[in-house]
């Protein structure tokens, strides 16, 4: 029982405590607002100090709300920098690709321009060159009529390649003689004739002379043209010294 009544006498000290310790804290407070005030002012003058304290928690307030606003402000001012910053870095990144790929763009089109125009100059050589080609084959192939005129032409030129002597007037003159011109005229009448061997073609050669004076390179065969008035200028060069100097029956 003792016990009990010692803790409700505890819990009543405690709360008078509180209450002492508030009124002495309200005195503390009214001894500091009347030291503030000189001792022969009035009220009106503690009334007024009183105010003029008031006033200046206002002030003190009105300063925080600024501040909290240039604050905010600064912050709304950095985060739009920032943000004109990266729109800027974007823009400049967007115009750079634009600027690679216009550039990668051209880069292929030259090359692929370089790349006609290199098979262009590739197929124009080419061309040249098959030109020139045909050009040296028809140089080198050279074609002759098919009449007496082109026989003789044939003829001379080999006989100038084999180094046999003949001019086109010697030639023609003893053809015109001998068959007037046909290739394939043969004379059965003389003494060759009677022996098995009549003179054949344009030079009326024989087959035995024909055999021996033949030239490589032509017709193995007396009708032949220009066989015939090779082989009949290699024998009268070796009998006569050209054909030139013939003039009648070799």
């Amino acid at each position: 029982m003792s016990q009990n009544s010692t803790r409700g006498h505890g819990r009543a000290l405690t709360k008078r405590h509180k209450v002492a310790i508030a009124g002495v804290a309200t005195l503390g407070a009214a001894a500091l607002a009347f030291s503030a005030v000189p001792s022969n002012a009035d009220t009106t003058t503690s009334e007024a100090a009183t105010t003029a304290k008031v006033a200046y928690s206002s002030e003190q307030l009105k300063g925080l709300q600024s501040g909290v606003s240039e604050q905010l402000a600064a912050t709304s001012l950095q985060a739009q920098a920032a943000e004109a910053a990266a729109a800027k870095k974007a823009a400049v990144e967007t115009a750079a690709k634009k600027k690679a790929a216009a550039e990668a763009a051209a880069k292929k089109k030259a090359e692929q321009k370089a790349a006609q125009k290199a098979a262009q100059e590739r197929k124009a050589k080419e061309a040249a060159s098959r030109s020139a080609q045909r050009a040296a084959v028809k140089a080198t192939t050279k074609t002759y009529a098919n009449n007496l005129d082109g026989w003789i032409k044939h003829a001379l030129d080999i006989m100038d390649d084999k180094g046999i002597p003949g001019t086109y007037n010697g030639l023609y003159r003893n053809i015109i003689r001998e068959s007037s011109g046909n290739p394939n005229a043969i004379n059965n009448w003389d003494v060759n004739a009677i022996n098995g061997t009549p003179s054949i073609g344009l030079l009326q050669i024989i087959k035995p002379t024909f055999d021996a004076y033949h030239v490589s390179g032509t017709a193995f065969s007396q009708y032949d043209p220009v066989a015939n008035i090779v082989a009949s200028a290699n024998y009268a060069a070796d009998k006569y010294g050209s054909i030139d100097n013939v003039n009648s029956a070799y």
